[in-house]
């Protein structure tokens, strides 16, 4: 069991009196985890992260990191680093002073500060960039560089804000396996800030789903998908999302690969609506009588194609119960 190093109890913040963008949020982070925050945009999130970096005064509620009261120490006395998405390198500096830059503010030793900045830019791979200025990176290289600079402080958090969001698909995949890597070599205490719930559930040993200023559910990737709280997180969740209808004042929900087809009649009849080919797999929207609407998956050799009719079998032990007043989940 790992101990907690970061702990949020009932945080709350407004802006101009009026909109409430935090709501009673409590948190604990464990030493050592990389713990994501993700959800739709004006959610809280980031919101969340600058008050941890001291950046949002809190309008009540504690933040305790490392086993002290932080609300009031400043910004540069947290002994936290932050990646943002527009990188902040500085265009006049080469990559080894951008680097350094930290080093260099905390008057360190020019020897000491040459062999972290080279040893670090072994790591991320950039030692053949290290003269050059910002402008000759790539969207990746850059993104590497604002990296390096924050991870040459050796701080005891880490925070990153939408890191990865300028870069293009193919980049973000594969900067967010170095990211992981990395957190998991040097073993830093990380938030990470995305919308994006794939990168949410690629990258986070947990993650923490917002909504409306409100924490839904804190868990495991896999626990947040399997066992999701409120209706929110389960269609939030997953792509395509969890299956939703109502049933005789009941709310369900099923997940799509657990809906087969199936040419025993005595099953759910349907009618394929709309077919999405992913390369890997088939989404098919099929409209029955009872559940309207439903996406289920089905394998890319799979020969029913729009106006077909078919049937489906729900895995019953997979369905889902919510509350139809409040959403949550029913055990």
């Amino acid at each position: 069991m790992k101990d907690v190093f970061l702990t949020l109890e009932q945080v709350n913040k407004w802006y101009d009196n009026k909109v409430h963008a935090v709501k009673d949020v409590n948190l604990e982070v464990n030493e050592g985890e990389l713990l994501v925050f993700v959800g739709p945009s004006g959610c809280g999130k980031s919101t969340t992260l600058r008050m941890i970096a001291g950046l949002e005064v809190l309008d009540s509620g504690v933040i305790c990191m490392d086993g002290k009261i932080i609300n009031h120490v400043p910004p540069k006395e947290r002994d936290i680093a932050m990646v943002f998405q527009n990188y902040a390198l500085y265009p006049t500096m080469n990559v080894f002073d951008n680097i350094a830059f930290p080093l260099k503010m905390r008057h360190m030793k020019k020897d000491e500060i040459r062999y972290r900045v080279t040893e670090l830019a072994k790591t991320l791979e950039l030692t053949e960039y290290l003269k050059r200025k910002p402008a000759a990176l790539s969207g990746g290289q850059r993104q590497r560089v604002a990296l390096a600079r924050a991870m040459v402080r050796e701080p005891k958090l880490f925070l990153m804000d939408e890191p990865l969001s300028n870069l293009d698909a193919k980049l973000r995949v594969q900067m967010r396996r170095e990211i992981t890597a990395l957190q998991k070599n040097l073993g830093t205490t990380t938030i990470y800030v995305t919308h994006d719930q794939t990168e949410a559930m690629t990258m986070g040993d947990r993650i923490a789903i917002f909504r409306e200023g409100v924490l839904q559910q804190v868990d495991t990737p896999q626990n947040v998908y399997q066992r999701p709280e409120n209706l929110f997180v389960a269609q939030f969740i997953g792509s395509p999302p969890m299956n939703i209808w109502e049933e005789e004042g009941k709310i369900w929900g099923i997940r799509p690969e657990h809906i087969y087809i199936t040419l025993n009649s005595d099953h759910i009849q349907a009618k394929v609506m709309t077919v999405e080919h992913t390369g890997r797999e088939k989404i098919l929207f099929v409209l029955t009588q009872r559940q309207g609407t439903l996406a289920v998956l089905a394998g890319v050799d799979f020969s029913l194609k729009e106006g077909d009719r078919c049937f489906l079998q729900m895995d019953r032990e997979l369905l889902h119960q919510f509350d139809p007043d409040n959403g949550r989940r029913i055990l």
